[in-house]
């Protein structure tokens, strides 16, 4: 079965030069594009299409000293036109091609289906021939459409679309995952990975901010990024490939980047997390669902009830281990909501779900949910 997959590789910085000028000549066409459509919201009451915009926007390739093509120039139109209809605004916020500025937009070059090719160890782009670390062999791959971008550190990546050959999972079992704070996500069988990326070098990155050293301050936010990436790819790639069902909670992050968790809440990922979840479980073929995470935590997965016991509020944040007083079993507080998202994923359920609980010292019991 084919199926899609986006590769990213890191270009020489010595290309980063013609690059970025190319992504001036990008942020040109978005900024004309955003104050076009204004004027025309603003004064004839007309919302343009994508459409218009490229009608407006033709000819720009041609200028003296441009080296962006149409296509590219009509890929920022289309997504201009996408990304005002998505926040539903009149006006979005002007990309700035300062590197100085505190606003300053990160490069991006999008292209087309055949905008770029692979040649001797380069990639062919707009006339320019750029060097780059070929860590996955571009040459066993038919390069789609995809993307240049930049780093906040100003290093600059190919992001490429590529058809592959998906493997099935080998898997039998089903797990749920419940998202959190402390710990970014809780599998159902007790697999978890830590969620503070931000707060481990929070230390570091404000020594830097104080000092003024904006090179160290860059650095440390990109080993954030790269170190998150690295541990959400491992873990999703994990479960996908032992799992063939995967069943995650329904936190939404909307809510809480409001509370005095946001930054918590931000450095966890969970979008991230889901949407690498949803496309490796998609060329994989197996199931992987959101479900309603309601009372996971209160509920006790070995009978179903929701004891006096179990931690409730804002007050039982600070439980992280209880026992049911029905049936005495004990619980680690984010194993047992992964349980019952895995009960709620089975639509309670289809078949027996096997709960081995955290047995205290001196006792001996296992109990079964059947």
């Amino acid at each position: 079965m084919e199926s899609t997959k986006t590769l990213k590789l890191r270009i020489k910085d010595k290309h980063a030069r013609v690059l970025s000028a190319m992504a001036r000549e990008v942020n040109t066409v978005w900024n004309f594009c955003n104050e076009t459509s204004h004027r025309a919201i603003r004064e004839r009451c007309k919302w343009l299409s994508a459409y218009d915009l490229q009608k407006l926007t033709a000819g720009y390739s041609k200028c003296d000293g441009v080296q962006i093509g149409s296509a590219t120039a009509q890929l920022v139109c289309e997504e201009y036109a996408l990304r005002r209809r998505q926040f539903k605004k009149a006006k979005l916020r002007w990309r700035v091609s300062n590197p100085q500025s505190s606003k300053y937009s990160l490069g991006w070059i999008p292209f087309k289906v055949g905008g770029a090719k692979y040649k001797a160890g380069q990639i062919v782009f707009a006339g320019h021939k750029l060097s780059l670390w070929d860590s996955y062999g571009l040459a066993d791959y038919e390069l789609r459409a995809g993307s240049f971008s930049q780093d906040s550190r100003g290093r600059w990546y190919l992001n490429v679309v590529v058809k592959v050959q998906a493997k099935a999972s080998s898997g039998t079992a089903s797990v749920g995952i419940d998202l959190g704070l402390k710990e970014a996500a809780v599998a159902s069988d007790g697999q978890r990975i830590e969620g503070r990326f931000y707060r481990q070098l929070e230390a570091d990155l404000g020594m830097a901010q104080r000092a003024g050293k904006k090179r160290r301050v860059k650095a440390i936010h990109a080993k954030i990024t790269n170190q998150r990436k690295d541990m959400l790819h491992k873990f999703s790639t994990v479960l996908v490939r032992d799992n063939a069902a995967i069943f995650v909670g329904d936190v939404a992050s909307v809510k809480l980047v409001k509370t005095r968790m946001a930054k918590s809440t931000l450095d966890a990922g969970w979008a991230m997390f889901k949407t690498m979840l949803e496309y490796k479980s998609q060329q994989a073929g197996i199931v992987f669902d959101v479900v309603n995470e309601s009372y996971t935590t209160q509920t006790c997965s070995c009978c179903g009830s929701i004891p006096a016991s179990s931690p409730k509020g804002r007050a039982g944040l600070g439980i992280r281990g209880w026992t049911c007083c029905e049936c005495g079993a004990v619980h680690d507080r984010d194993v047992n909501a992964a349980r019952n998202i895995l009960a709620a994923g089975h639509r309670r359920l289809a078949e027996g779900i096997t709960v081995t609980s955290v047995i205290p010292p001196n006792s001996q019991y296992i109990v079964e949910v059947i």
